[in-house]
């Protein structure tokens, strides 16, 4: 070969280096820090392995930062994300503004149809779907069976508030760092409002009357956050209004809690003998409700990936929102970390894989609350929203994360509850009225 034709063939080569590179899509994700998102990242390889021309940036962030960010980029059509970590919240009020792309082309392996129907309803808009369910989840009560026999209590399947509160006293023991309760007191509008919304929907009570005006101060919110603030400050943890779902999975797998009533996708990381150091003594119930009523409050929450309408990648997007929610990747986690740690709560296939119910004994009493969660009728008094664990109105997200700051505050000691929900009635008449709901 000449020298004229090796500096050619040199040309040709870096020319085809630098067209691949060009053709090359950077995807920026944004994600919740919680494990089944972070085991989605240590398995990720495979999915670039299957498309060589997409590389994939991570912004992981705690849930109310993520929020936060995802809210304001989405919201402003910044584009700054190509797909995004949002809740069945957020879905339907974003598909209506135009801001999301809808998710109709996900492929074979998608299979809508295997997805459980309350998922794809709270996931879709006008019969769209604009959201692909990564897992979902229900609330449950978790609890230490060893603590429980010792005490000479008997968790019944559907427990009572009252019950709770007895266990709480009988299994204390703080001189051996076992707190009898765990609970959300961190603010947030997904972090502590997510249990005492639902808390005060089990006690029959209500956000909103028909008329969208806040009853913040009734009975009912008097009555279930008297009771929440009262449980944690004698039964619950050091420094518990600070505690999210992050916090108290750990002090829960460091057996430092004796109840914990949480999110379901928890039962998998509780009952891990790799990461819990009680997996041999770990129950599940029911969420519980006040006893009068079979009402348990119906959460609902799917941890789901959509795609900005603003992002300039929405078809290499789709490619990787396919593969992280479809049928193939609950195999790839089964083969590489076991049945068990599948992301649970999305797909009919999943609770009738015996593979599974084997190795998730609590496979049974999640996919039970999912399927009894009522939504569209979270209380026993008649309300003019849908939602259980959140209101499906735009103004809510501000609402319930300043509502949430008052109530962690009384759980802090720092006022009392009469006072927060003083102060909570009067923040969500003054948004609502902003928001024009009322006059």
């Amino acid at each position: 070969m000449t020298m004229k034709q090796c500096l050619l063939a040199l040309c040709a080569g870096i020319a085809t280096v630098c067209a691949a590179q060009a053709g090359a899509v950077t995807l920026t994700i944004a994600t919740v820090n919680n494990g089944d998102m972070i085991r989605m990242q240590k398995l990720a390889g495979e999915f670039t392995r299957q498309h060589s021309d997409i590389e994939l940036r991570w912004v992981t962030l705690e849930e109310n930062l993520l929020r936060q960010r995802v809210t304001i980029d989405v919201a402003t059509q910044g584009g700054q994300y190509d797909v995004v970590t949002v809740g069945n919240y957020e879905v339907p009020i974003w598909a209506a503004q135009d801001w999301l792309v809808p998710l109709e082309d996900l492929g074979e392996d998608f299979a809508r149809d295997d997805l459980l129907p309350a998922i794809d309803d709270s996931l879709s808009h006008d019969g769209k779907l604009y959201a692909a369910p990564f897992y979902a989840e229900s609330a449950l009560t978790m609890y230490r069976t060893d603590l429980f026999e010792r005490a000479g209590l008997a968790m019944p399947e559907s427990p009572t508030w009252k019950f709770i509160r007895k266990a709480a006293e009988r299994i204390t023991d703080r001189e051996n760092g076992v707190y009898g309760i765990c609970l959300r007191g961190k603010a947030g509008w997904g972090e502590n409002m997510a249990f005492v919304s639902t808390l005060a929907h089990s006690w029959g009570a209500r956000w909103f009357d028909m008329q969208w005006r806040p009853q913040l101060q009734s009975r009912g919110w008097q009555a279930a956050v008297s009771f929440y603030v009262d449980l944690l400050k004698k039964y619950g943890p050091p420094g518990a209004s600070t505690n999210g779902f992050n916090e108290n999975l750990a002090l829960f797998q460091a057996g430092k809690c004796g109840m914990w009533i949480d999110a379901s996708v928890a039962a998998a990381f509780v009952s891990d003998p790799r990461q819990s150091t009680v997996s041999d003594d770990v129950g599940f119930a029911l969420f519980p409700s006040r006893g009068t009523l079979e009402n348990h409050g119906n959460w609902l929450w799917a941890w789901s990936f959509v795609i900005p309408s603003a992002s300039e990648n929405i078809e290499a997007a789709k490619s990787f929102v396919a593969w992280a929610t479809g049928k193939s990747y609950m195999q790839l986690v089964a083969a590489e970390s076991g049945w068990a740690d599948v992301p649970p709560g999305t797909r009919q296939s999943l609770y009738s894989s015996a593979e599974y119910r084997q190795a998730a004994p609590f496979a049974g009493i999640v996919l039970q609350a999912i399927e009894a969660a009522n939504t569209r009728h979270p209380s026993e008094q008649a309300v003019p929203y849908v939602g259980g664990n959140f209101v499906s109105i735009a103004p809510y997200q501000g609402i319930g994360t300043v509502v949430g700051q008052q109530i962690s505050a009384a759980v802090a000691g720092q006022i009392s509850t009469r006072q927060a929900l003083a102060n909570a009635q009067y923040i969500a008449e003054r948004e609502m009225t902003r928001a024009r709901y009322l006059d």
